[in-house]
């Protein structure tokens, strides 16, 4: 089994609803509202999802253990996000559900409840993840550009492009498993820098 955050979407190539994917842009919004009102319990770090981050910090920390509960919630919340992901950035028809979706999830590695994971890395990993973010942004960038060429074309169509499939996948893989490294620390092992 993978060290790493492992991100699973069932990309829909063919027979788009152009009318849905033409409004995206505005269809996301109730979606976004829902998620930014995690806002209130929780920090909000990068472009992803807002997480519980302190107490996991300082479990690991002090305790050398992962609460089952947090663990829960940040996953849930990161499938979340990428649920939305998915659909904002045309990979799927399907809106975004609150509940799981068997055709996009976020794979955690087995951490055993913390065990596995180093207790003082924490201290640093915001610090060693910072080549991640800058190319993550340029990721970011990438994937925005190719989902407007992406979005010309599905609209005209109804065929999403293959290969903006895979730099938009790739992008919210990548910074899935760079949440998990440096903000949902579930992880020790350095995200690569591949798509």
């Amino acid at each position: 089994m993978s060290t790493q955050v492992e991100t699973h979407i069932d990309v829909q190539l063919t027979n788009r609803n152009r009318t849905t994917v033409f409004w995206r842009g505005v269809l996301v919004v109730p979606f976004l509202f829902f998620i930014g009102s995690f806002e209130a319990v929780s920090s909000h770090f990068a472009w992803s999802a807002p997480a519980v981050v302190a107490p996991v910090f300082l479990a690991l920390i002090f305790r050398e253990v992962y609460p089952s509960y947090l663990l829960t919630f940040n996953h849930a919340v990161i499938e979340l996000s990428t649920r939305g992901s998915a659909y904002f950035f045309l990979l799927t028809d399907e809106y975004p559900s609150i509940e799981r979706n068997p055709n996009i999830a976020v794979i955690f590695p087995d951490i055993e409840g913390g065990k596995k994971l180093n207790r003082y890395l924490p201290v640093v990993k915001w610090f060693l993840a910072i080549p991640l973010y800058i190319v993550g942004v340029a990721y970011i960038f990438l994937a925005v550009v190719v989902t407007f060429l992406a979005w010309i074309i599905t609209s005209a169509t109804g065929n999403y492009p293959e290969w903006a499939a895979k730099i938009v996948l790739g992008t919210i893989d990548f910074w899935n498993r760079v949440w998990g490294y440096a903000i949902l620390l579930v992880t020790d092992e350095y995200p690569s820098f591949n798509l």
